[in-house]
């Protein structure tokens, strides 16, 4: 299936919801450290070389994921554990994402992770990109989905406590949120379907097309897919359908996938 709308969108939305917590003066990311980073130095004894080398880091263009990928990999390295290195870590997750080094994307996302196993921004990121890359014939295939199981539920779960950061508006948090929320259903979904699960993936992407805004048409395939095998005709095709209507490589694949179903379901 063509990827490459889903595979733009997602470090976007992960963005979205991590830049407010990227923010040096950003109470979310000084509460979230203190809860995570406990050993480290008071604010009052950091030292002034990492704060100038952190925002360096912070004011570098997202869009430049090679000097990103420069200033995060140089910040790690000489404060491994400093209260901003989640916030890099993260941030290099979507770089190297941006770069497709896989290697590197995973390994970002691992030392993310065992520092702050609560970022919804890298679980979502790292559980969709793992069915969306996935050999079904390496022997870590199944482990590998088990993972990316894991990081979407708890992805679910942390999204629906976190509260919302004084630098967002209600509106925008909502969004946020919802697109967030979308697009861990979406990750869910693909790794049901790629264990050949159609109910429960139906059922998870019923819930991504469902907030995801604009919705992504490889959703909508593959959710057709799976009411097809759940002898689901009627919504198989209209699945199909509103894949149909949105512009791409799956375009004319999803029309003609309506009308093979519209004749089954005769």
């Amino acid at each position: 299936m063509n990827r490459s709308r889903g595979l733009a969108r997602v470090p976007a939305l992960a963005s979205a919801f991590a830049l407010v917590f990227l923010s040096p003066t950003a109470t979310g990311a000084q509460n979230r450290t203190d809860a995570n980073q406990k050993d480290q130095a008071p604010a009052s004894q950091v030292d002034p070389q990492e704060e100038a080398a952190y925002k360096a880091f912070y004011d570098s263009n997202p869009q430049d994921p090679d000097t990103r990928i420069k200033l995060g990999e140089a910040f790690v390295q000489k404060y491994p554990k400093g209260r901003y290195a989640e916030g890099v870590y993260a941030a290099l997750t979507r770089a190297y994402y941006a770069k497709q080094d896989w290697k590197n994307f995973y390994a970002s996302g691992d030392n993310a992770l065992a520092l702050n196993p609560d970022d919804p921004s890298v679980l979502v990121i790292v559980g969709w990109v793992i069915p969306h890359r996935l050999n079904p014939n390496d022997p870590n295939a199944s482990s590998d989905l088990d993972k990316s199981e894991r990081y979407e539920k708890h992805a679910i779960e942390v999204i629906g406590t976190i509260p919302k950061p004084a630098n967002m508006t209600d509106e925008q948090f909502a969004q946020t949120k919802a697109s967030l929320l979308g697009q861990a259903h979406s990750g869910l979904g693909l790794a049901y379907f790629r264990r050949q699960e159609s109910a429960e993936s139906a059922k998870e992407l019923e819930q991504a097309t469902q907030s995801e805004s604009p919705p992504d048409p490889a959703d909508f395939f593959v959710l057709g897919l799976d009411l097809q095998n759940l002898n689901r005709y009627g919504e198989a095709a209209d699945a199909f359908s509103r894949c149909g209507e949105i512009p791409g490589a799956l375009q004319d694949r999803c029309k003609q996938q309506a009308d093979a179903v519209k004749k089954q379901a005769k």
